[in-house]
């Protein structure tokens, strides 16, 4: 009796990388492999037609979903969201210049952002012992939520849906960059569908619950806020917070940030806990409402010194001012002993 047949399975091989020296599209070559994951990688490149310009090369491989019958469509997908992140201009987003398909693969040409990323700072931190300070972290909070305001606010709007520390980089002038838009997700006006270049979950510690089924499920802005309150999470505590599921499953893994780093404010750490809240409903319905519960104002950059006194609570600004204010009573307790033993002093030395 002959044997039934077992259905072929297709077998998924990871592409290898680009040499360098590889010309694209007789323009960019191919100088090194900065990344490399399931969907692609990620090149810089010398751009041959303008004499020192270094650019970013995104590549994403269409094969790589394994549905071999859909790859017009998401060919198809790739160019509707790259003409739509060739129009984005943001000081704290790389500009996309080009996209283009060579030997069915896709794609999409930056700048290169020189710097270090967050994820590289935070772990030069905590091989020295020490903590990212709040400010600092503050600051670049601000130029993201400006980043993820001007997203959001496209027609149709623009979902990153991938924040974390190793997508942002700090250039050498001490600029943020949100760079990698290797999963942002254009929503349609109708919201009934979405356009993904290239499908993805995020990375779990910064990826909210909804956003685990993948793109079928629904995700909007807040998905984004919970991302950007997730990664302030890792900067200010040197630890990745505990992702959705296990928080689903065992509610309260996720400890407070004050737990952990005693001098992060109250103010900080109630913001990103409202920005990490598990149901969308429950977190900032923008990122400006985030901003304004974590900075205190619309824009850190315009009004900091009136954020330091506004975002503080009253037991936090006495810690900050312990010494201060140590010295301040004890020179009054000085000046009511000398007001009280000067008439008897005057009196003995008469």
């Amino acid at each position: 009796m002959p044997q039934e047949s077992k259905p072929q399975r297709t077998r998924i091989v990871l592409a290898q990388p680009l040499s360098p020296g590889t010309i694209l599209r007789e323009r960019y070559r191919i100088v090194e492999l900065i990344g490399q994951g399931g969907m692609g990688a990620v090149y810089k490149a010398e751009d041959l037609r303008l004499e020192g310009r270094w650019c970013a090369v995104k590549e994403v491989l269409p094969e790589m979903y394994g549905f071999t019958e859909v790859t017009e469509e998401i060919h198809a997908q790739f160019y509707q969201e790259a003409r739509v992140l060739a129009r984005l201009d943001h000081p704290n987003l790389p500009k996309v210049s080009d996209f283009f398909a060579e030997e069915g693969r896709e794609y999409l040409v930056m700048d290169f952002i020189p710097g270090m990323d967050l994820e590289s700072l935070l772990l030069e931190k905590r091989q020295a012992g020490e903590f990212l300070e709040e400010r600092q972290v503050l600051i670049w909070a601000d130029q993201i939520c400006d980043a993820l305001e001007y997203l959001h606010g496209q027609d149709p709007p623009v979902l990153h849906r991938d924040i974390k520390p190793a997508n942002i980089k700090v250039t050498p002038e001490g600029r943020i960059k949100l760079v990698d838009f290797g999963l942002v997700k254009v929503l349609t006006p109708d919201d009934s569908r979405t356009i993904t270049v290239v499908q993805g979950r995020g990375t779990a510690a910064y990826t909210p619950l909804e956003q685990y089924g993948g793109d079928t499920d629904h995700t909007d802005p807040r998905s984004d806020i919970y991302a950007l309150g997730a990664t302030l999470y890792h900067l200010l505590t040197g630890v990745p917070p505990a992702d959705a599921k296990e928080r689903f499953l065992h509610p309260g893994s996720l400890r407070p940030i004050r737990e952990i780093n005693p001098h992060v404010s109250s103010r900080t750490e109630q913001a990103i806990a409202w920005a990490m809240a598990m149901h969308p409903g429950d977190r900032p319905p923008t990122v400006r409402a985030f901003r304004r519960a974590l900075l205190g104002t619309d824009s850190l950059q315009r009004d900091y010194p009136a954020l330091v006194l506004s975002r503080t609570s009253w037991q936090d600004a006495l810690y900050a001012n312990r010494w201060m204010l140590t010295a301040v009573l004890l020179l009054l307790i000085l000046a009511v002993m000398m007001t009280i033993f000067s008439p008897t002093f005057t009196h003995l030395v008469k």
